[in-house]
């Protein structure tokens, strides 16, 4: 059978891929298609000529050896090559060719998607949405030619996507499918809010600034820990920005999710104060370190702040921190030090009356020293 060899090396450059590499994937193709017709042999390779655009089946055949006492099984030997090149082979020989060309071209195509994308992991890209009412759970995001999957698991809870609205997601990961490269996102990876953030503070990007911590509840509220690595810059200003722009910009692409920013502390005792943010901590007092535990003392009148809606607060204050957080009334433990106080003072009284009183029976029981007669002379 004649191929266009020729014509298939151009097709294949223009893909990227090189003639050797067709040649092989070629004739492996046409070994295989050759080992499925009737009566061929086991051993067999295929030659294929450049310039005549053929295509040959060379075989090989099995010769049985004699037992012997030392080897009562013997391998048998292969027997001397000779053309097996069916006659009848055009159509199949056709078909395998499309087929082996179309995978390459398909597999190259994914190389190059993949390629493009693997350097992408972790960062914010922007794509449209594309609905598939095959696919009700997920949502495929249009990047260019290729479609990112946003599973349901990274989408945002009470977010809605329509068809052709412009997204901003973040790149979770980049990896070969069944189905070629697999490109997943998502809307409610708490590193989302560090890029976003990245793309509208300087600061960020130059290094006078960082963000040291993201505790997130997609589409509730998020809390930021920054710290400045440049004297003279205030960290939670520059995430703020001139009349609040930056954060604001930040937040229209979030939805109704809220933003708390607050300054990180190698001190325990001070971060934990600053991550119950907007509630103030009077005082936090360090349980354990080795257990990361805190308590935080907060006024009355700010207790709930301090927790926040179903504990929302507290929670992200302990998952920024990464402590476990206790929230108790300063005003009980003013009332408890009184109390104390009151306590010790009854107490140290009534010691001193039993004293007292000890000393005075001490000296009633004491008898008179005998007087000592005189002696006239």
């Amino acid at each position: 059978m004649e191929l266009d060899l020729a014509g298939m090396h151009k097709l294949a450059a223009e893909q990227g891929i090189d003639a050797q590499t067709l040649d092989d994937a070629l004739a492996e193709a046409f070994r295989l298609a050759y080992l499925k017709m009737p009566h061929a042999a086991k051993h067999a390779r295929v030659e294929l000529d450049d310039r005549a655009g053929t295509f040959t089946v060379w075989a090989r055949d099995e010769i049985p050896q004699e037992p012997t006492e030392d080897n009562p099984y013997p391998e048998p030997e292969l027997g001397p090559e000779y053309d097996d090149t069916p006659t009848d082979f055009g159509r199949l020989a056709a078909a395998t060719a499309r087929q082996t060309i179309t995978q390459l071209f398909r597999q190259a195509a994914d190389n190059k998607v993949f390629g493009a994308f693997a350097g992408q992991k972790g960062k914010l890209i922007t794509g449209t949405v594309q609905q598939d009412a095959k696919d009700p759970n997920n949502v495929h995001v249009a990047i260019g030619d290729v479609e990112a999957l946003l599973p349901r698991r990274e989408q945002v809870p009470g977010e809605h996507y329509r068809h052709g609205q412009r997204l901003r997601v973040y790149v979770v990961n980049v990896s070969r499918g069944l189905r070629g490269p697999e490109i997943v996102v998502s809307r409610s990876h708490p590193e989302l809010v560090r890029r976003l953030f990245e793309r509208e503070v300087p600061e960020l990007v130059s290094g006078a600034v960082s963000i040291m911590a993201i505790a997130r509840e997609a589409g509730a509220r998020t809390k930021i820990a920054v710290r400045a690595n440049t004297p003279g810059v205030n960290p939670k200003g520059a995430l703020i920005g001139p009349g609040g722009s930056r954060v604001r910009a930040v937040m229209e692409n979030l939805g109704k999710e809220k933003i708390d920013i607050v300054d990180w502390s190698d001190d325990p005792a001070k971060f934990v104060a600053a991550a119950l943010s907007p509630a103030h901590a009077v005082s936090v007092q360090v349980v354990s370190e080795k257990n990361q535990t805190a308590i935080a003392f907060i006024h009355d009148d700010q207790l709930s702040l301090a927790i926040g809606k179903e504990g929302q607060n507290a929670r992200l204050a302990a998952k920024l921190t990464g402590w476990k957080i206790g929230i108790e009334s300063e005003e009980k433990r003013r009332a408890m030090e009184q109390l104390n106080k009151q306590t010790a003072g009854i107490a140290v009284s009534k010691d001193d009356q039993e004293n007292t009183a000890d000393q005075e029976n001490k000296a009633e029981k004491t008898p008179d020293a005998p007087q000592t007669p005189s002696t006239e002379a």
